[in-house]
This record gives C-alpha cells, sequence and structure tokens, in this order.
C-alpha cells in the first residue's frame, strides 16, 4: 500500500508527556499542544519524503527502508534513524532511544512513538 498523501491531525494522545520526555521546554510543549497538524508523504518506492507542518513550523525528513539516515527530531536535533516496513502498510523506526511505528488503516494513518515507559499516538485521516 502506498502511504503517498496528505493527512490531517485528528487526535493525539500524551502529547505533553513525550515532548517532555525527549527535552521539549514547557514553553514549547505548550505552544505545540493544540495546533492542527497536517503531513505530507511522498512514497517513491522505498525511499519517503515526509513534511510536516504544524502552525509556522515545518519539518522535512527523507528516509529510504533499510538505510540508516539523519533526521531531524521534534528538538531540532540532528539525529540517526533506521526505518524498516512491515507488510505493505507499516513503517518501524529506531530513532535512538525512540521507537516509531507508522500503520495506514483505511483513511487513517497512526503513528505511535515510544521512549521508555511513555507512549504518544497520533491519529490523522487523510484529506487527499
Amino acid at each position: 500500500m502506498a502511504f503517498n498523501g496528505h493527512y490531517e491531525l485528528q487526535s493525539q494522545e500524551n502529547f505533553a508527556a513525550f515532548m517532555k520526555a525527549i527535552g521539549l521546554s514547557d514553553d514549547l510543549i505548550e505552544k505545540g499542544e493544540d495546533k492542527q497538524s497536517v503531513s505530507e508523504i511522498i512514497q517513491t518506492g522505498d525511499h519517503f519524503k515526509i513534511t510536516v507542518r504544524t502552525g509556522s513550523k515545518v519539518l522535512v525528513n527523507e528516509f529510504t527502508i533499510g538505510q540508516e539516515t539523519e533526521v531531524e527530531s521534534p528538538t531540532g536535533e540532528k539525529i540517526k534513524a533506521l526505518v524498516n516496513c512491515e507488510g505493505n502498510n507499516k513503517l518501524v523506526a529506531k530513532i535512538q532511544n525512540i521507537t516509531s511505528v507508522t500503520e495506514i488503516t483505511g483513511d487513517q494513518l497512526v503513528n505511535t512513538m515510544t521512549i521508555g515507559d511513555v507512549v504518544y499516538k497520533r491519529v490523522s485521516k487523510r484529506i487527499s
């Protein structure tokens, strides 16, 4: 299944706890908590470009399945990541001490990120 498309954030759970766990300041957490977010995924074979727009902040990361790459974290830090594909609809990324699972189910994009015992879940709906 292709991940291509635009997805609008519908709900999120444990945003503040997760962002605090990765080192974001309370001020930035407060500013980002209620902002709407739209993600664009462009998939070309095993190569992905993901652009996330939250308010005026734009985060762009590119990677190829199975190849270590450098990505920008929400804190702005450049970190190494390895993304693998499970089946046709699930991406699993290992980014330092964070595990990120992104899965497409119907018209929903569900991203679950775990650091220690803190689990952050984002549910977005395909808008195009």
